[in-house]
């Protein structure tokens, strides 16, 4: 090791690297599937919430539905209504609220956790499911919530749901009082496996009842689909990199361990004719490796540790995660790094190793450093012959003098092209992807209503008259007005998040990827996530309510992304759900070169109500990925030249005769280096070829597989011919890079050094 430092810190780094990004991936699997599972069971947590219509079944039919075979465990029936919150009731968007009666909270099916306060068993309470993550704090109890009856709410608790059963519950004497026109029964079948068998399981439960009495259908599958949607959407991106990060490893360490051997030869003689045995020089070479391995494997695993929190964060962030811990990482997941990477860089390191086992003493000491005779010289007699310049012609043989070894040198060049292929065209794409509704290349300004701070006066203007105003103003294109409400879906015990929007309608330009925008009342458009969770498709008709009103609405497009309890409608749907109300939020949209903070001091000065801001250009999930790209990038091609390094660096010590003579003959130090860094150039070219594609490949498996974001094929072909040469030029550079110190070094070598030293 001490005479190998570089190869040592090599390897250290190397499975530093690899360790903390397969940990990342694994710790987003593991927390994409176990934490939901584990919260789930705990609570013995709904197979599947229904809702059935009272006037068409009554409470005794449905409670037989609990003897029925596949029903493993039975809740049920609740009284089910909605009622309709004020904006900034408890800090939510206002709308609606699915409202369950129940007893208790405990029960054989859905034992609800009470985090804050008590349960609501009188009237005049109600107990909220508080799906964040953390405590509500107990000076939110006691807020109250008048219903459109004129009764009056009180939050006596909060509590958390992991079957998102509903979104709020009250004791059956004031659901009675809310004259509920359904009912909820929380099912856990015996096969739960698939939502095939989850559906099939519910019609055996159910057949018999009267047609049409069963109104909806919620499954612990789509909740969880629902809770690792952004998860798995990183998932296949940071599982390339490890998986890189494996393969470069692998290489570099068997690079390294065949260039100790082979270097090593006298000393492995010596080794063996002072006693030791095969197996014990064996050891001496696994022994050099595992030190580092096991240093970089450790320290790895603490910076996967300590990254994994904000990763797996920004994985989660928007999302209904309950009482699931997603910030905590398995111990088996440490476990597997901090054994098994150690164990891959010891396979790899055998294979190599038992060269030495193979050689005698004998054969050993009288070894030559430099490779045996023959080999390569076909290639280096047909390349002279050629009208290359002699250090080009003897570079381009050197190669062939070991091929195992120019053929780990170029697999790792190979990787390193991927890598910076792979990154290059995910940078392209979220570029395109954060630039989206921006392609004007003019700022936004997002305006609200009421005062600075929690200051919540009302503007002095109108609605409408705020609208004109906005466009009236220099600079203003477009303007787009917004309002955001908490609606419900039938069949859906958890509230969506409705925008509805007028005005300016180069909305939807640039983010519709299936369909159209929406132009009249009832049509709705969605994310990939909202409409793959509910299993709509285009086409598909759903019934949303809002302040006790519903229309039917048609999905008519679908967006690149959104969120998964989101949709948007048009303005003209928000007109006949809540009449009269007015827009809470505008977008104005300036014209390219516009000064826009100007326009939003010209905004404020309009109305004090008005709060004006210009809107952030940035994207987070952009950000976050182009940088993540980048730093394994600069890694991974740093990892790939020090394995060139360190392939021309053993070429340069086993063939100092052969450059003592060639330099006794006249080369110069300049031909010492163009020879040596010609050994590997035309490697990276080949590298680049064979890495270009696959790099292609593994971007398109990433871009194809983002569950939250359905990215057009516009932003996929990011790939164009100057892109693809830089890519090619990309290998040579890895190349060059890792030849060009130990080139110097033999460029600086004197003859009466070698002949010294022979």
């Amino acid at each position: 090791m001490k005479r190998r430092r570089l190869q040592t810190f090599v390897i250290g780094l190397v499975v530093l690297c690899s360790t903390t990004t397969v940990l990342l991936a694994l710790a987003l699997l593991s927390a994409a599937s176990d934490p939901f599972d584990k919260a789930h069971a705990a609570q013995r947590g709904a197979h599947t919430v229904a809702a059935f219509d009272t006037t068409k079944v009554s409470p005794d039919r449905l409670a037989r539905t609990a003897r029925r075979p596949g029903v493993e465990a039975a809740a049920g029936p609740f009284g089910q209504a909605v009622v309709d919150i004020p904006k900034d009731w408890l800090w939510t968007a206002g709308g609606t609220l699915t409202v369950v009666g129940r007893a208790d909270p405990a029960g054989p099916v859905d034992r609800i956790e009470l985090l804050e306060g008590r349960w609501a068993t009188a009237p005049g309470e109600i107990v909220v499911n508080w799906s964040a993550q953390g405590s509500p704090g107990p000076e939110l109890l006691g807020t109250e919530l008048r219903t459109p009856g004129g009764a009056t709410l009180a939050v006596v608790g909060f509590a958390a749901s992991m079957s998102r059963s509903a979104s709020a519950w009250v004791s059956p004497e004031q659901m009675a009082a809310l004259h509920p026109t359904s009912a909820q029964m929380l099912y856990r079948f015996t096969d739960s496996s698939t939502e095939a068998r989850l559906n099939a399981s519910l019609a055996r439960a159910v057949k018999g009842l009267p047609e049409g009495s069963l109104t909806g259908a919620q499954t612990h599958l789509t909740l969880k689909q629902a809770f690792s949607a952004l998860a798995d959407s990183y998932l296949p991106f940071v599982t390339l990199f490890g998986v890189l990060g494996l393969l470069v490893s692998t290489l570099i360490v068997g690079n390294v361990v065949s260039g100790a051997v082979v270097s090593g030869y006298r000393h492995i003689g010596v080794l063996k004719a002072l006693g030791f045995t095969p197996n014990q020089v064996v050891a001496v070479y696994l022994t050099m490796i595992s030190v580092p391995a096991v240093t970089g494997c450790a320290l790895g695993t603490l910076a996967g540790n300590a990254l994994a929190g904000p990763v797996l964060k920004v994985a989660f962030t928007g999302i209904d995660v309950g009482r699931a811990a997603v910030g905590d990482i398995s111990p088996w997941v440490s476990a597997a790094c901090l054994v098994g990477m150690p164990a891959l860089v010891l396979l790899a390191a055998l294979i190599p190793a038992l060269r030495a086992h193979r050689l005698s003493a004998a054969r050993a000491i009288s070894a030559g450093g430099a490779p045996r005779t023959g080999r390569g010289l076909r290639v280096q007699r047909l390349l002279g012959s050629t009208r290359l310049p002699r250090p080009v012609s003897l570079g381009l043989g050197q190669p062939f003098a070991r091929p195992a070894r120019t053929l780990l040198t170029m697999a790792a060049i190979v990787l390193g092209v991927t890598t910076v292929t792979l990154s290059t065209g995910l940078t392209s794409t979220m570029v395109a992807y954060g630039n989206v509704g921006r392609e004007d290349t003019g700022a936004r300004i997002h305006v609200m209503t009421g005062g600075p701070g929690d200051d919540r006066t009302p503007p002095r203007l109108s609605d409408p008259q705020i609208e004109e105003r906005l466009r009236s103003l220099p600079g203003a294109e477009g303007v787009r007005a917004r309002a955001l409400s908490q609606a419900n879906t039938a069949g859906q015990t958890q509230p969506v998040f409705a925008d509805f929007y007028r005005g300016d309608d180069s909305l939807y330009e640039h983010t519709i990827v299936e369909g159209r925008a929406p132009v009249a009342a009832g049509e709705i458009v969605a994310g990939p996530a909202f409409l793959s969770q509910r299993g709509l498709k285009l086409g598909d008709r759903v019934t949303v309510g809002l302040n006790g009103r519903r229309i039917t609405a048609t999905v008519v497009g679908q967006l690149i992304e959104g969120n998964a309890r989101a949709l948007e409608a048009t303005w003209e749907s928000f007109a006949r759900l809540a009449p009269g109300t007015p827009a809470t939020e505008y977008t104005v949209r300036l014209t390219p070169g516009a000064d826009a903070r100007a326009y939003a001091e010209a905004v404020e000065a309009l109305d004090p109500g008005l709060r004006a801001s210009v809107a952030d250009s940035g994207n987070a999930g952009t950000t976050t990925v182009v940088t993540f790209s980048a730093v394994f990038t600069v890694l991974l091609s740093l990892v790939a030249s020090l394995g060139v390094f360190n392939t021309v660096l053993l070429n340069t010590r086993e063939r100092r005769r052969d450059l003592g003579m060639l330099k006794s003959i006249g080369m110069t130090p300049r031909q010492v280096v163009a020879m040596t860094v010609t050994s590997v150039a035309g490697l990276g070219a080949v590298g680049g070829l064979l890495g270009i594609p696959l790099g292609i490949v593994a971007h398109r498996l990433v871009v194809d597989n983002v569950g939250v974001v359905d990215l057009p094929e516009h932003m996929k072909d990011v790939w164009h011919v100057t892109g693809l040469a830089a890519m090619l030029l990309a290998g040579v550079a890895i190349a060059v890079l890792g030849a060009l110190a130990p080139a110097r070094s033999a460029a600086r070598m004197t003859i009466a050094s070698v002949l010294h030293a022979e």
